[in-house]
């Protein structure tokens, strides 16, 4: 498995993992108000990593380094479980200073799992009444 930055030849896969990713998890949002667009916009001004087996993009993670924040990670279902995700994380930290921080879904009970097992620890749930839910974890 190969981890590089990504480039602009990237981007129509990402965009498509993205989606596809995001229609498979995200149960909790509506599907027909998802686009390949929301990629775009979702990573603005972001540092994507990518990891990749024989040519094929298998998940990504972009980054907001001003902030040490990972705002993104997606691996393609077919190839979960394989180290994609803890390989992402992993470069996320070297190219970050720690503390790193990211958001995680309170309803993605697989998401914070996977980042309490690769050494992420809740630091508070926040949202309003009525809106979305989220924890704040930290990696340190």
């Amino acid at each position: 498995m190969n981890i590089r930055v990504a480039n602009e030849l990237d981007f129509p896969e990402l965009r498509r993992i993205y989606i596809e990713t995001r229609r498979n998890s995200f149960v909790w949002e509506n599907k027909n108000e998802m686009s390949l667009e929301d990629f775009d916009k979702h990573t603005e001004d972001e540092y994507i990593i990518l990891a990749e087996d024989d040519n094929q993009i298998m998940g990504f993670t972009s980054l907001y380094l001003p902030e040490n924040f990972i705002h993104l990670l997606f691996v393609l279902p077919d190839c979960s479980g394989k180290g994609v995700g803890r390989k992402l994380l992993h470069a996320a930290s070297e190219k970050m200073s720690k503390p790193l921080r990211l958001k995680c879904v309170s309803q993605n009970q697989l998401a914070l799992k996977f980042y309490e097992n690769n050494g992420w620890k809740k630091v508070v749930e926040e949202g309003s009444p009525g809106e979305e839910k989220y924890w704040v974890m930290v990696y340190e």
